[in-house]
């Protein structure tokens, strides 16, 4: 397999280095590593998305005509691994950039195209994405948000759960059922919510760590006109699957992200004692670090490899629901590792904090028991 990458792509990624390092200050890393989301970090990162935003750095996969760059598979590939390794937070939005924007572009009216987009890509508008429900979380299909049409409106009632930022969402792609007749994956559609509208209500959920980054949404009875529909009625799953199936090089945050937290744990490592002599000459703990050195190799490996399947007509889909798996398994074994090697209160208790969020890795953006389920009929080629 070559690895090497075309003398253009080379030439993107030391674009993106020059303007990263010229751009990409200290506080803006700070902030991105804050736990928690206080209104001041908020306004950090909110300025930060601008800043790349205006630069045309905040979303290099969208057409230019948006304010992307037209990225190819690679170059996302390589925007990636950049911006992970400097350490540039995420964008507030990054949901809507790389999941709702796609559905907008592809379903939307020119005005909200021209309208939405904008403001989405530099934050000016935070989004939200209305899918689980307290009874349909990988199961998108069960959902029981109804959305009754009465005359120029859906009067829309129902909840949503584990909803990222649906407390500070100005917008939501919301998920409801406009047909409850038809069979459970049709009669769903997606509609464009004002988080403003009369009966709305947005309740953070304070989760294990403390953290605040979800809400629960409770919809009663809000009228949101017909023309907020994304695509055609009663085929929002068909608008769902394009969604999520859009990101085609974010992979490549999986295993760069895994190898920062590595390198980070490397050097909070340095002048901690363990079994009385220091951890980084501790033949048991360096065994510990270079085995998930290696794991994280593999994760890398296996990353490209599903890329390298999109590019090549190949079937992408099932190895990046492994890559997903294996991911969200690492990244507890890593924090377990950091936690039992520097205790509760080591590096001021950072590792602590990303030990009770781990938990996560393995349920958020498909649970491994689904992902497991794919990789056996897509990978391996196992019955239903």
């Amino acid at each position: 397999m070559d690895f090497s990458y075309p003398p253009e792509v080379e030439q993107f990624r030391k674009e993106l280095r020059a303007w990263l390092a010229a751009n990409l200050s200290d506080a803006v890393v700070a902030a991105g590593q804050r736990s928690g989301q206080d209104d001041d970090t908020f306004e950090t990162l909110r300025a930060w998305n601008a800043t790349m935003a205006d630069a045309g750095w905040a979303a290099v996969s969208w057409p230019p005509d948006y304010g992307g760059r037209g990225a190819t598979v690679l170059e996302q590939l390589v925007y990636a691994e950049e911006t992970t390794r400097a350490r540039a937070p995420l964008p507030l939005n990054v949901i809507g950039i790389n999941n709702i924007a796609p559905a907008i572009m592809q379903y939307g009216t020119e005005q909200q195209k021209r309208t939405l987009l904008p403001r989405m890509v530099r934050a000016d508008d935070i989004w939200c994405q209305g899918m689980s429900e307290p009874e349909a979380g990988s199961d998108l299909a069960s959902l029981r948000t109804r959305a009754v049409r009465d005359g120029e409106y859906f009067v829309v009632s129902g909840q949503k759960i584990w909803t990222s930022l649906g407390h500070r969402a100005r917008w939501c792609q919301l998920y409801a059922r406009t047909d409850p007749k038809a069979p459970k994956h049709k009669g769903i559609s997606c509609l464009i919510v004002d988080m403003t509208l009369p009966g709305i209500e947005a309740r953070p959920l304070v989760t294990l760590n403390g953290e605040t980054e979800f809400a629960e949404l409770f919809f009663n009875d809000v009228r949101v006109p017909v023309d907020a529909l994304l695509g055609p009625l009663n085929q929002g799953w068909q608008v769902a699957t394009t969604t999520l199936s859009h990101e085609r090089a974010g992979a490549a945050r999986l295993y760069a992200g895994l190898q920062v937290q590595l390198e980070d744990l490397v050097s909070d490592l340095d002048g901690v004692e363990v079994n009385d002599r220091p951890a980084l000459q501790d033949p048991a703990t360096l065994r510990r670090l270079g085995e998930l050195a290696v794991r994280i190799k593999y994760l890398e490996v296996l990353c490209q490899r599903s890329i390298s399947a999109m590019l090549h007509g190949g079937d992408a889909f099932g190895s990046a629901s492994l890559a997903k798996t294996v991911w969200g398994e690492l990244g507890q074994d890593l924090a377990a590792v950091a936690f039992d090697l520097l205790g509760p209160n080591g590096a001021e208790g950072r590792w602590a904090r990303r030990r009770l969020a781990s938990r996560s890795l393995t349920i958020a953006g498909g649970t491994t028991q689904i992902n497991k389920n794919i990789t056996a009929q897509r990978v391996l080629g196992l019955p239903r």
